[in-house]
Order: structure tokens, then C-alpha cells, then sequence
């Protein structure tokens, strides 16, 4: 069963004007489909990917020089489809309802978590990730180098932002923090994040 690169949950100028049209076709229907179709054309053929879900592709892979190129298109797989499905237009801001008291609980507050966040991603040297994670019970904020992610430390990925530079670079230059920022502020999807809180 092959892996499928599932459609934007919304507009390609749904997100402007802090993500523009050109960087979602760019992403999306360029970069996150090549990892997609280079996933398709590694695995091909080896039954021990046969019927595994990305998640399990991920995790399997993991660490071992031999698989590099399948972790490393699985994970970039597997982190732009949470990266896509967390944002939304008129997104951001201080969220509400049960996401925010598991914030204000294991961050102390709200800007708090924020400040941690954006020092994460802004920090992560080349590219990579910035993530809030769930560590059993516990929210955590980190960074991963590449197409690493929190689930290969046994955690659960809630929020990821993609700083790899072809994430941003059409709409801020070289200015990642801005972008963060902008992220954060702006496109969020919490209600998006709870339920990827919430499930099993």
C-alpha cells in the first residue's frame, strides 16, 4: 500500500499574509510530495513495509545508517502532514479550553511555553524542527535536527514548525524568527492541536 500525499485542509492563499500562496504550492505540492514519492520508490518491493502506517515507517527506520534515506523521507512525510493539519486562517494566538490548561500547567503560563517555543525553533541549527510534544503526561517543547521528530523518543508530536528554510524563505528571508513569530500568532490550529492531544 503506498504512502499518499493527503490535500491542504484548506486554500493555497488561505494562510496569507504570514504564509503566502507560493510557499504552500512550493511545500506542499513540490517538497512534501517528493518525500512522499521518494518514500513510495525505497520501500517498494520490501515486504517488511508492506501495510505499515507512516508512523510505524518512522519508528522503524530510525537509527540505523542502512534505512537513513526511508527514516529521513518517512519523518519529513509524517511531519508535514501534522505541520499542515495544525495551522488554519485566523489561527494563533493564546488558545483555550483544555490545551491551555495543560500549557499553563507544565510551562507555568502561557508566554512562558511561547518564549520556550520560539527559542527552540529559532535555535535549531540548519534544519529542522521546533515541536511541542507530549512526554507521558507531560508537555515538552524541543527541537529535532532534519526530518527527526519526537515520536523516535517516545513521545507525542502535538504541534511542529518546519524550519527548514524552504519553509519560509519566499515570505521571510532569512528572518526565522519572524516566521515563528508569525506562526505562532497567526496560524495556529489549537483546536487541532487538543484533538492530536487527545488521541489514544
Amino acid at each position: 500500500m503506498a504512502i499518499t500525499l493527503p490535500p491542504l485542509p484548506y486554500a493555497y492563499d488561505a494562510l496569507e499574509p504570514y504564509m503566502g500562496r507560493e510557499t504552500l504550492e512550493l511545500h506542499h505540492d513540490k517538497h512534501h510530495q517528493a518525500y512522499v514519492t521518494n518514500l513510495n520508490n525505497l520501500i517498494e518491493g520490501k515486504p517488511e513495509y508492506e501495510g505499515k502506517s507512516l508512523e510505524e515507517i518512522v519508528t522503524s527506520s530510525y537509527g540505523d545508517a542502512a534505512k537513513a534515506g526511508i527514516f529521513n523521507n518517512a519523518g519529513q512525510a509524517w511531519n508535514h502532514n501534522l505541520f499542515w493539519r495544525t495551522m488554519k486562517k485566523g489561527g494563533g494566538g493564546k488558545p483555550g479550553g483544555e490545551i491551555l490548561k495543560r500549557i499553563e500547567s507544565d510551562f507555568g503560563s502561557f508566554e512562558t511555553f511561547s518564549d520556550q517555543f520560539k527559542q527552540a525553533a529559532a535555535t535549531q541549527f540548519g534544519s529542522g524542527w521546533g515541536w511541542l510534544a507530549l512526554d507521558g503526561d507531560k508537555l515538552k517543547v524541543l527541537k529535532t535536527p532534519n526530518g527527526e521528530n519526537p515520536l523516535v523518543h517516545g513521545m507525542k508530536p502535538l504541534l511542529g514548525i518546519d524550519v527548514w528554510e524552504h519553509a519560509y524563505y519566499l515570505d521571510y528571508r532569512n528572518r526565522r524568527p519572524d516566521y515563528i513569530a508569525a506562526f505562532l500568532n497567526n496560524l495556529v490550529n489549537w483546536d487541532e492541536v487538543e484533538a492530536e492531544m487527545s488521541k489514544g
